[in-house]
């Protein structure tokens, strides 16, 4: 089924039954239908139609989740941004997507990259942009184009935004039948409320959406996480499927706030993102009156590769990302993780460069981890063999920021690595070597240079540490190893 085709089936099928949960808001599956058609009248009214990429960047509220549903109605593609993303992000992506609509908050307008042409804007009015409001207003589409399972309907990007982007397109029938058999794996029912703590611009909150979409159970949706909010609204809505990550819940831990509030009805937290040790998922577990912690491992290019299942003993859930979903098939190469299945994706977009990097000569992708699998199959990665930073499950090549530093008076060379931290699982350091004779440069002045060029705080190195002279190999890149094992000393 296509992605539209799930969204009648339950109109149909089960039409007063919730869609979306959000705070007192409760959407049925009817209603959500019908508010979908509206706004896709509305997009279609600006241009869109099938094959035509609509970028948008919304928080976890029920207009991000109604704008996917009308874009796919319409045969297009949601190219999701992430919230954070600012100008300089925003002009990259939007320009190698080659966006036709962008959709976003009109109190980010001093943020939107000049010469957008369509912007639809949530909020109040904004000189240039069509309202959100009037547009979801638009009469119901009548006649929905038909369309394919094997239809592009994602577009999503992997880390690195101004420095070799990689555009990651999906088909429908790849997502869709990876969260479907999914479900009876997870046992989540038509009875049960899903709840994503990870944004929905990101893979693994999309792939939460897919599995209630699939399943029919209700979406709760939380707008951004805090712990406190996410304690009150697994609460409120009596959530019983849970997708957060190590940073989610560790707070949860912390503060108490596991023992404060009822998480009676929470069947199992899955948690992904970042490395997950197996001391918090049994700690956390300990905690739930009846729910499990599970793990999952998954990635841009294929959505959910493993996960342990909430039947499985408490060491492979807690000590292991458990075996692959089905139809993904997982090997260890010369310690090197790869994979392939019904959902990896074909292709980068716009480049073939780095699509034939990405495959073995007999069709398996590279993870870019490294990895352990056990006799049973049991996924437990040991490492990662690109040079990613991973904080709090965002995902980011650092290499734009450093060409950023680079250019700073006083800045011979810089480098940026990853150093540890209980609750993120990593924080960026950056190694700065001074120019000859200039002052040393500081960590407060390398982030005012980076908040005027417009890029998301989350990309910003967090410690600073001066280095004479930068290790470097015969060719001259930076030995990242080297950088990390004096951060241990």
């Amino acid at each position: 089924m296509t992605l539209w085709e799930l969204v009648e089936r339950r109109a149909r099928d089960a039409p007063h039954a919730p869609s979306l949960l959000f705070s007192e808001v409760r959407i049925s599956n009817r209603e959500f239908r019908e508010r979908a058609l509206s706004l896709a009248r509305g997009l279609a009214g600006l241009g869109v139609g099938k094959g035509d990429v609509v970028a948008v960047q919304l928080p976890n509220i029920p207009e991000y989740l109604l704008s996917y549903a009308a874009i796919c109605a319409l045969g297009a593609t949601l190219q999701p941004v992430h919230m954070p993303y600012r100008r300089a992000e925003l002009a990259h992506l939007l320009g190698h997507s080659e966006a036709k609509v962008f959709v976003c908050l009109s109190r980010l307008k001093d943020e939107w990259p000049p010469g957008l042409k369509n912007v639809v804007s949530l909020g109040e009015p904004v000189e240039g942009a069509k309202g959100f409001g009037s547009i979801a207003s638009a009469p119901p589409l009548e006649r929905i184009p038909e369309s394919s399972p094997e239809d592009r309907f994602l577009l999503l990007y992997t880390s690195g935004t101004t420095d070799n982007p990689k555009g990651v397109p999906h088909a429908q029938r790849g997502f869709l039948a990876n969260a479907a058999a999914s479900v009876p794996e997870m046992e989540i029912t038509k009875d049960e409320v899903v709840l994503s703590a990870a944004p929905l611009t990101h893979l693994y909150g999309l792939y939460a959406y897919h599995l209630s979409l699939c399943s029919g159970a209700a979406m709760s949706l939380l707008p951004a996480f805090t712990p406190g909010d996410l304690a009150i609204l697994v609460e409120k809505h009596k959530a019983n499927c849970v997708f957060a990550g190590p940073a989610h819940f560790k707070p949860l831990l912390d503060t108490g706030l596991l023992e404060r509030h009822d998480f009676s009805s929470l069947r199992f937290a899955c948690l992904s993102g970042s490395p997950v040790s197996p001391e918090l998922a049994a700690a956390a577990e300990r905690r739930l009156s009846r729910g499990k912690t599970i793990q999952l491992w998954g990635m841009t290019e294929l959505q959910a590769g493993s996960f342990s299942r909430p039947s499985d003993p408490a060491d492979v859930r807690h000590g292991t990302a458990g075996a692959a979903t089905p139809g993904t098939e997982l090997r260890v190469v010369d310690e090197r993780l790869q994979v392939r299945g019904l959902s990896l994706f074909r292709e980068y977009l716009k480049n073939p460069v780095a699509t034939r990097e990405a495959f073995t000569p007999d069709g398996w992708f590279e993870s870019g981890d490294t990895a352990e699998l056990s006799a049973a199959g049991h996924l437990r990665f040991t490492g990662r063999v690109k040079e990613i930073i991973n904080r709090g499950g965002v995902k980011y090549s650092p290499l734009d920021i450093e060409a950023l530093i680079d250019r700073m008076p006083g800045v011979a060379r810089c480098a940026i690595v990853p150093f540890p931290d209980p609750v993120l699982g990593e924080r960026a350091c950056v190694f700065v070597q001074a120019a000859p004779g200039a002052a040393a440069a500081t960590l407060e002045g390398i982030t005012r240079e980076l908040d005027r060029a417009g890029i998301a705080k989350f990309k910003w190195p967090e410690r600073l540490e001066p280095i004479e002279a930068m290790p470097l190999t015969p060719t001259q890149k930076v030995m990242r190893g080297r950088l990390r094992e004096l951060l241990k000393r």
